[in-house]
C-alpha cells in the first residue's frame, strides 16, 4: 500500500478523499518533524518512532569487499508497539469495525510502564529544579553575614588605623621637643665663650686706672 491507497483507504471514514490527503498529510508531516528535533513520537499500541545516533565505524563494500569507514551519523527508527506486534503474529484478532489499535494492553511498549517511567522522569526533573532554585535562596543569607562579617572587621581595624595616627603624632611631638632642647644647648654653648672674653677684659680697665693715678702724683 503507497500513500494514495492510503488515502482510499481512509477517504470514506474522513469524509472525503482531499481531507484524508490533508490528514495523512499533517500527521506525516508532524511525525517527521518531531524526529528530526530529536524527540521520541509514541502511539499507543502501534509504535514510536524516533532518532537514533550511529557512531563512526568501519563497514565493507559488498561489491569489492573493501574496508570503508563510515562517519558518525544519525538515522530515524521505527519499534512496534506491542499491540501491533500481537496483531501481526496472530495472537490477536483484528476487530471487525472498530480501530485495530485504539487501546493499548498491558505492557505495552508505548503504553502502560513506558508511561509511568515517563511520568516518574518528569517528576524527577521538577523536583530537581524546584531544589535549583531553592539553594539560592538558602546560600543568600551566608552571604549576608560574610558581609555583617566583613563590616564588623573592617570596624575593628579602623580603630587600629586611629591608634597608629596617634602613636605617630605622640613620636613627632617628641622628636620635636627633643630637637628644640637641642637647639638651645647649642646656642647657650656657643654664648658661653663671649662672657669669659668680658671676664677677661676686665684687668685691662684697671691697668688704665693706674696709669693714670701715676700720672697725678708725677704732676703735683
Amino acid at each position: 500500500m503507497n500513500k494514495a491507497q492510503l488515502v482510499e483507504a481512509i477517504a470514506d471514514k474522513m469524509g472525503g478523499r482531499q481531507q484524508a490527503a490533508d490528514a495523512v498529510d499533517a500527521v506525516l508531516d508532524a511525525i517527521v518533524r518531531a524526529v528530526v528535533a530529536g524527540d521520541r513520537v509514541s502511539v499507543t499500541g502501534f509504535g514510536s518512532f524516533e532518532k537514533v545516533d550511529r557512531p563512526a565505524r568501519y563497514a565493507r563494500n559488498p561489491q569489492t569487499g573493501e574496508r570503508v569507514r563510515v562517519k558518525k551519523t544519525s538515522v530515524p527508527r521505527f519499534r512496534a508497539g506491542q499491540g501491533f506486534k500481537d496483531l501481526v503474529s496472530g495472537s490477536k484478532k483484528l476487530p471487525k469495525g472498530d480501530i485495530a489499535v485504539k487501546k493499548a494492553p498491558k505492557g505495552s511498549l508505548s503504553g502502560g510502564a513506558a508511561a509511568t517511567v515517563k511520568k516518574a522522569a518528569a517528576k524527577k526533573a521538577t523536583t530537581k529544579k524546584a531544589a535549583a532554585k531553592k539553594a539560592p535562596a538558602k546560600k543568600a543569607p551566608a552571604k549576608k553575614t560574610t558581609t555583617a562579617a566583613a563590616k564588623k572587621a573592617a570596624a575593628k581595624k579602623a580603630p587600629a588605623k586611629k591608634a597608629t595616627t596617634a602613636a605617630a603624632k605622640k613620636a613627632a611631638a617628641k622628636k620635636a621637643a627633643t630637637a628644640k632642647k637641642t637647639t638651645a644647648k647649642k646656642a647657650t654653648a656657643k654664648k658661653a665663650p663671649a662672657k669669659k672674653a668680658t671676664a677677661k677684659k676686665a684687668p685691662a680697665k684697671k691697668s688704665t686706672a693706674r696709669k693714670t693715678a701715676a700720672k697725678k702724683a708725677t704732676s703735683r
